[in-house]
């Protein structure tokens, strides 16, 4: 009889040693009592499951910022547009720029405007997923970005605040309703990581310039919209903003526009996530063999998802917030 294979037993760091910092909370954020509403909270958990997928979400306060009392930066937006087999659902996360005090509310703020605008578009968005209507969806969402960011320009230019400041990455997951679409769709503007596992072993698929170096790289220009692992993809990087009724066009220019749609297979996990845990599966190998081990199986449960993806790298204290994707 076939004995089956458990995943490992959860632990609390990978790497070298222990993290400098304690591993739990240690200090509040200060409070003002005339603006509670500014107040964050150390974790923000949510799952759900759609179609063919099962979706795991966790926003976590970094280690350096517990033992600070400083408030998470990260910010999270899970929501369901629509209903029944055409529903929508969009996962936005954004970071605040660094050691700026308005940081959290930046982060939350890019989540809302990006909720909104994919909201009132959702019938749309999700006809054109169905269809596979990928020209369409790449400009289409590349303008709601940037009207987007530009509103979060000008509410900064309203509080008085320097734009620079109140700025943040912003990156996105929509996943539609509809069990016969396989087709899940990235965009942002910004920094973190964007990663599929499949067959045991992780693939970094963020879009980065980088990769523009030697052999062409599919997704560029003409060259072809199909990976070697058999994905149809388009990826959109460093073409001109175009024109927003918000702002005038910043100096210097935005980051690039990045944008994937791709076709799942059933069994991959992918995953998308902000710098705090995109930074240490690109620089610790411990980790990407630990979720390996625990994600290549049915999806965990929120609680295990919380813990596996808060287990801790030495030298990474930065807030987390990920989301990831099953395929039955």
């Amino acid at each position: 009889m076939d004995i089956p294979t458990l995943p490992p037993a959860p632990v609390g760091f990978v790497g070298s040693g222990p993290p400098t910092y304690d591993a739990e909370p240690t200090a509040l954020p200060p409070a003002d009592p005339d603006e509670l509403d500014d107040l964050v909270a150390d974790t923000v958990l949510d799952g759900a499951r759609y179609g063919a997928c099962t979706l795991r979400a966790v926003s976590v306060r970094g280690d350096s910022a517990r033992f600070r009392g400083e408030p998470r930066r990260d910010s999270l937006l899970t929501a369901r547009f629509g209903t029944g087999e055409q529903a929508l659902i969009l996962v936005a996360m954004a970071t605040g720029a660094r050691a700026t005090p308005g940081a959290h509310r930046a982060a939350a703020e890019a989540c809302h405007l990006i909720g909104r605008a994919i909201g009132r578009s959702h019938a749309r968005l999700a006809q054109d997923i169905s269809a596979a209507r990928r020209g369409d969806l790449k400009s289409g969402l590349h303008r709601l970005t940037d009207r987007s960011l530009g509103k979060l320009r000008a509410s900064a230019v309203e509080q008085g605040i320097d734009p620079e400041e109140y700025a943040a990455t912003l990156r996105c997951l929509l996943l539609p309703a509809d069990p016969d679409c396989r087709i899940r769709v990235f965009f942002g503007v910004g920094t973190g990581g964007l990663f599929r596992l499949r067959d045991g072993e992780w693939h970094d698929i963020e879009p980065r310039l980088t990769d523009v170096t030697g052999e062409p790289v599919v997704g560029f220009g003409s060259l072809p919209t199909e990976t070697p692992e058999g994905d149809r993809l388009t990826m959109d990087l460093g073409i001109p903003t175009p024109s927003s009724p918000y702002e005038p066009a910043p100096e210097p220019p935005r980051e690039p526009f990045l944008f994937r749609a791709s076709v799942a297979r059933p069994g991959d996990t992918l995953l998308m996530c902000t710098g705090g845990l995109a930074d240490p599966l690109r620089g610790e190998p411990d980790l990407c063999e630990y979720l390996t081990g625990r994600w290549s199986g049915p999806p965990p449960g929120l609680a295990t998802f919380l813990a596996d993806s808060q287990v801790r790298v030495k030298g990474y204290a930065d807030d987390r917030t990920a989301a990831a994707v099953w395929e039955a």
